[in-house]
């Protein structure tokens, strides 16, 4: 009996479900949004990746000028710039070839500059004063993304898009952490009830606030990921292995390059490659950095995101013009499964389709990305009794009750898969 529901079971089931989700899910992408003739939105795409690129800035700027040669739909230039967060490298590049561009695009893209650079100082200050909270009260924090990536990797604080605050913490230290905010006046986006906290911290990954100053103007994470998506990434480690940098003149910690090429590519994943500020981030950093590739093939190896890594290089490859180590280059040849979603992404991102989040096609892609069945397993495993804030908002059970969470769990996710 105990062979009979062994790994051949379980991979016979996965292979089932693998069929019956792809059924189901045949349209998990939804329809690019209708656009103007494509031949001017196709060459609005092509001038905002060129200007995104990561190749030398002459043969960037030759490149764009020949685009500019043909008809650019320059409204959807600005809709694409905004939607991918890319904006600002898009005005900085166009502002080198002005003669060649509509001054009122110039001038938006200006304007649009100008807002990003007073929020990303608001964001500066206030992480200053958040680590500054932070220290006092003896806790270890490490901000990343955001202003970190942008002074970083993009040498100007505001030429990345600016949202909020991310900042790495350990699990043990964020009830302290939380109570060290409220003396800022940061307050929890989405309180959690007391007595759901602990388990919140052991199956959640951050917790998102807002202050006087902004709205959710601060994520702490203790993990990458929320646990059901199964990336059991070891952050005491990353913590041991951070580095000391400056960001608008302070010494900081942010996680190491290599750390940071996992972490981004595994966020990317989360939200299915769909902005194109997530993929510069990567190619600057790989552009940039003199890489430890053979730690960063081992780490993928052991979490299982190697399909993920190497759909993430092939998309800041193709689409960037990123260079590839000869090694990593390799491995990425002999990657077809990571090649043909390469494929896909590519062409979703350049016909604007996007991914609903929490559905039946999210999480058969989702599942689809890790190549190892454990952790496919492992991932619906979770996904099915992981409980989380909509739980707890759907019903409210008493403590020796909580187990039971898990069934609520379940049938929330059943209905969702069912269009119940």
């Amino acid at each position: 009996m105990a062979k009979r529901f062994g790994p051949s079971f379980s991979s016979a089931l996965l292979r089932w479900l693998d069929i019956a989700m792809a059924s189901v899910a045949s349209g998990y992408a939804r329809s690019p949004r209708s656009t103007p003739a494509a031949t001017s939105v196709e060459h609005s795409w092509d001038l905002l990746l060129a200007a995104s690129s990561a190749v030398p800035r002459e043969a960037l700027l030759a490149r764009m000028r020949d685009i500019l040669q043909s008809p650019v739909d320059w409204q959807a230039l600005l809709r694409l710039a905004d939607h991918h967060g890319a904006s600002y490298v898009l005005h900085e590049k166009l502002s080198s070839l002005s003669a060649e561009v509509p001054p009122a695009i110039l001038s938006s893209l200006r304007v649009t500059y100008q807002s990003n650079v007073q929020r990303s100082l608001l964001l500066a200050r206030e992480l200053f004063r958040i680590l500054d909270c932070l220290d006092e009260h003896g806790i270890e924090a490490i901000p990343y993304k955001g202003l970190v990536l942008s002074e970083l990797y993009y040498g100007d604080i505001a030429m990345r898009q600016a949202g909020d605050n991310d900042v790495f913490i350990r699990r043990r230290d964020i009830m302290r952490a939380k109570d060290a905010m409220h003396t800022l006046g940061y307050k929890p986006r989405e309180p959690i009830p007391a007595a759901a906290e602990q388990d919140y911290l052991s199956y959640g990954y951050e917790c998102a606030f807002d202050s006087p100053a902004g709205k959710n103007l601060l994520e702490l994470q203790w993990a990458l990921e929320p646990r059901f998506y199964s990336v059991d990434y070891d952050m005491d480690e990353l913590f041991a292995r951070a580095v000391k940098v400056t960001v608008a003149g302070r010494q900081v910690k942010t996680p190491s390059p290599e750390d940071l090429v996992l972490v981004l590519s595994v966020h990317a994943a989360k939200h299915a490659w769909g902005r194109l500020m997530w993929l510069c981030d990567i190619a600057r950093i790989v552009q940039r950095q003199s890489l430890n590739w053979q730690w960063i093939q081992e780490q993928t190896l052991q979490l299982g995101v190697e399909r993920i890594v190497h759909i993430t290089l092939l998309l800041v490859k193709n689409l960037l013009g990123t260079e590839i180590p000869v090694r990593v280059q390799r491995e990425l040849d002999a990657d077809h499964a990571a090649q043909e979603f390469a494929r896909q992404f590519a062409a979703q991102l350049a016909a604007g389709a996007s991914h609903g989040e929490l559905g039946v096609g999210y999480f058969w892609l989702t599942m689809r990305l890790r190549e190892r069945p454990s952790d496919r397993w492992k991932f619906l495993t979770r996904l099915a009794f992981t409980p989380g804030p909509g739980e707890w908002d759907a019903m409210r059970l008493p403590k020796p009750l909580f187990p039971l969470y898990r069934v609520v769990r379940l049938a929330r996710l059943a209905a969702r898969l069912t269009g119940g």
